[in-house]
Formats: C-alpha cells, structure tokens, sequence
C-alpha cells in the first residue's frame, strides 16, 4: 500500500490588492529567489499580484518551471487570502508579504512563517514601522533560508524553552484574548 502524497510545499507571495508593488513580483520571479524556494524544498509559489503591471501568468509559468515550481498568480480575492494561506500552511509553507497589517495578521493567527518586505513607493509608509516593529519582536524570518528556524520558535511558547512546548503563537492569541478550549 503506498502512502498518500505529500501536500505541495507553497509560498505564497501578497502584494496587496490596492498599491503595486512590482518590485517584489520581480524580485519572486528572479533566479536567486526561485533557485532558494527550491533549495528549501518548496513545489509551488503562488503570487497575489494585484494592480501589477509587470505580472505576466506565461512568463511566470516558464521561469517556475525551469526552477522545478509551479507558479501561478491571482490579482485579489474578494474574501481574502484565507484559502492560499490555509494551503501554505498545510504543506509547512511560508507567506511572502507586503508589510499591510491584514496580511501579516492573517499569517500570524496561523502561525505561518512570514517573510515582510514593505513597499517603499507607499506615502506615510506605515509599513516600514510595522515590519520593524515585528523583527523587534522575532516575528518575521529575514529571508526563506530562515523560515523553518522561524517554524520552529512559533511552535515553542514561551520562548527559550520554558514552559509549555508547542503552543505556537495561536494558542497564545488565543490565552491573550480569553478563548477557552
């Protein structure tokens, strides 16, 4: 009997749904990016690319698939990011993300490993703020290399190996805002 197949290992890259942030679809679909996604075991990148104007669907397929992933895209979903992100975290993924606070809250109540690059085109860039802010508190991994040592300390609470292990930060939302098992 053989054993059912391992779900995909995803990344999934969110631009926002308002503001372009080409720069990051760019800098997902470079080489050193992709050759990374695939050293680190990972099947699929999925990228939200809203607004852009550099996204092209084909183009991005190819350079996947010369990198042994399959890429695909979206612009927005009216319901959120939910389903994707549900998926990343099924296959031990990780999410990509523009610094906006509903992306990053998303992939906190999950407990997803998430990388954060603000977008500096934005005015009043709040996001540069809230990403430091995140790093200060060993929330973000700095890059996909350190994603799973990221994984790791989210699934460990409280921090430095004292107390109750594998809690991961939902379940201590979950203590801070009352919710009773």
């Amino acid at each position: 009997m053989t054993s059912p197949p391992s779900p995909p290992k995803l990344c999934l890259l969110t631009v926002g749904a308002t503001a372009p942030f080409d720069a990051l679809i760019l800098a997902a679909l470079s080489a050193p990016f992709l050759t990374a996604l695939r050293a680190a075991s990972y099947t699929d990148l999925i990228i939200q690319h809203g607004t852009s104007r550099v996204y092209d669907p084909s183009a991005a397929a190819a350079l996947g698939k010369e990198h042994g992933l399959a890429v695909r895209g979206f612009d927005f979903h009216r319901e959120g990011l939910g389903r994707e992100m549900r998926a990343a975290q099924t296959g031990e993924g990780c999410v990509v993300s523009h610094a906006g606070s509903g992306s990053i809250l998303d992939a906190l109540r999950l407990a997803l490993p998430l990388v954060v690059v603000p977008n500096p085109a934005l005015l009043d860039n709040h996001q540069v703020e809230l990403a430091a802010e995140l790093a200060v508190q060993g929330d973000l991994a700095a890059a996909v290399g350190e994603v799973e040592a990221l994984r790791r300390r989210q699934r460990t609470w409280p921090p430095g190996g004292k107390g109750e292990e594998g809690r991961g930060l939902m379940g201590v939302m979950d203590d801070e805002m009352g919710f009773v098992d």
